[in-house]
């Protein structure tokens, strides 16, 4: 039987639509989704938060549609909405952008383009239903505000699908595992632990064990000694215990955890690993960024607030900010590492934006798995994907 790698929602295809306030992004949204996402107006500014839409379209499958406020809004809070449809760039992975004759068009095409975020540039109101440019989208129809002519943009899907990067799929488990292995899946079952039922990485792994025709075997810290009654081929636990459940399992049993796992998919594993190396050369004073992807309220045993800074502390008196969800900052240059979540509830291409970032800010960037196992000295032990 054929299996495929799982697919989250986190990692559908994200098409931000970018433009210049009043353009007409979200009327275009509205055609692409058949339904009415987002307010439309002649007002401009009207749209001031992105908005968001999950649609599946043929021949591309599941997405998810932003709309984004425009930039050139010249009101009181323009600079804001223009910060937040900049945030936008991080986790596109096509861009849609409407030309409306704009002075700021093209600054925005170069800043998508220096993302490497594959462009799709449309004809915006300004030019619908005026002199047709052949070298764009053009939609027809005297009534421009709803573009009522325009009934479905296949050509402007077809385009899109044509524009999306080509990627091969990867397993969350990649070569660690065979069909017919046993798996021994720890999962401790604390305060930060959702009640009622199991977190996301630990069941997207789970489900892909079971489809790849492993044999998981699910615990937590205590009832590990009867999970292992067989020697597994192969343990994935949580990274906040990591120490403990090397110390519980044979040496030769490897090891790996569900943050790395997740880090070798949507990251860049060699990056992290060399990141890493910076714990060693921490000193008093030194500034690090924790960043998370989500966003929720922590608790005495947050992993990202409580548990990695207690373990630096160990080594050296540093000082931590943390950014949550969204608020990544811009400027990184005041920091000596960076250590980012898992990432579970991200995309892709949000990992790979702040890898991107902190790369050209000359700041090395870990990971929440990678950054554990190195403080706690069985980073070298453990299996990489």
């Amino acid at each position: 039987m054929k299996t495929e790698p799982a697919i989250s929602a986190s990692d559908m295809v994200q098409i931000s639509f970018f433009g210049a306030t009043n353009s007409g992004k979200s009327t275009l949204v509205n055609a692409i989704a058949g339904q009415q996402v987002a307010l439309v107006s002649d007002r401009p500014g009207t749209t001031t938060d992105p908005v968001r839409k999950r649609i599946e379209i043929p021949g591309i499958g599941p997405v998810l549609l932003v709309d984004t406020a425009g930039y050139g809004d010249e009101g009181e809070l323009g600079a804001e909405r223009e910060r937040l449809t900049r945030a936008v760039i991080d986790t596109t992975d096509v861009a849609v952008l409407l030309l409306s004759g704009h002075p700021a068009d093209a600054l925005w095409r170069q800043l998508l383009e220096d993302d490497d975020i594959p462009v799709v540039t449309v004809n915006g109101k300004a030019y619908a239903g005026g002199e047709k440019n052949t070298t764009q989208e053009h939609f027809p129809g005297k009534n421009v505000r709803g573009w009522q002519n325009f009934d479905h943009p296949e050509a402007l899907l077809r385009r899109i699908a044509a524009a999306i990067p080509a990627e091969e799929e990867r397993f969350l488990t990649g070569d660690l595992v065979r069909r017919g292995d046993t798996v021994v899946l720890v999962m401790p079952q604390d305060s930060e632990a959702p009640k009622g039922r199991i977190i996301l990485p630990q069941v997207q792994v789970l489900r892909e064990l079971l489809d790849r025709g492993c044999v998981p075997v699910c615990c937590t810290m205590e009832t590990l000694p009867e999970a292992m009654t067989k020697k597994p081929d192969l343990v994935i636990t949580d990274s906040q215990v990591f120490k403990q459940v090397d110390a519980a399992i044979p040496a030769d049993c490897p090891l790996t955890s569900f943050s790395i796992l997740l880090a070798a998919v949507k990251g860049d594993i060699d990056t992290f690993v060399e990141g890493a190396k910076a714990l060693d050369t921490l000193r008093p004073g030194a500034r690090v960024l924790i960043a998370e992807a989500c966003t929720h309220v922590p608790d005495n045993e947050d992993i990202g607030r409580v548990k990695i800074p207690a373990l630096l502390r160990k080594k050296a008196e540093v000082r931590f900010d943390i950014a949550g969800g969204n608020d990544f900052p811009e400027d990184l240059s005041g920091y000596d590492l960076i250590i980012h979540c898992g990432a579970c509830v991200a995309s892709k291409s949000l990992v790979r934006a702040r890898i991107k970032k902190a790369l050209r800010a000359g700041v090395p960037i870990t990971n929440y798995g990678i950054a554990i196992a190195a403080l706690q000295g069985i980073l070298e032990r453990v299996s990489l994907p």
